[in-house]
């Protein structure tokens, strides 16, 4: 079974850190575009980060850029949002996405559960 499971999601004070993980399985996502969206309450899921299935390029949300950073392992199965200097507007579920379009955010087909994060002022 192809799945996405999302893990690291938490409460945190405004300021802290977070890092969230995705693990791929059931096939290889090696080839594959790997990202991360959010939904807060209230609102549609929008575009978090994404990066390209050799690691190669990035691409951010404007309201993260600078403070969020998305990476890979090595075996490429596994996703990272290593997520810095976190505001309350940041609380969200967080969805990790394979296929993720880079130059256009528009999201794949394969979704993860979701993991809530939750950043008090």
């Amino acid at each position: 079974q192809v799945q996405l499971v999302e893990s690291g999601g938490g409460l945190v004070q405004a300021g802290g850190s977070l890092r969230l993980s995705c693990a791929a399985s059931g096939r290889t996502f090696s080839s594959i575009n790997m990202g991360w969206f959010r939904q807060a309450p209230g609102k549609e899921r929008e575009f978090v980060a994404a990066i390209r299935w050799s690691g190669g390029s990035t691409s951010y949300a404007d309201s993260v850029k600078g403070r969020f950073t998305v990476s890979r392992g090595n075996a490429k199965n596994t996703a990272y949002l290593q997520m810095n200097s976190l505001k309350p507007e940041d609380t969200a579920v967080y969805y990790c996405n394979a296929g993720v379009n880079i130059g256009t955010m528009k999201e794949g087909g394969l979704w993860g559960q979701g993991t809530q994060v939750t950043v008090s002022s």
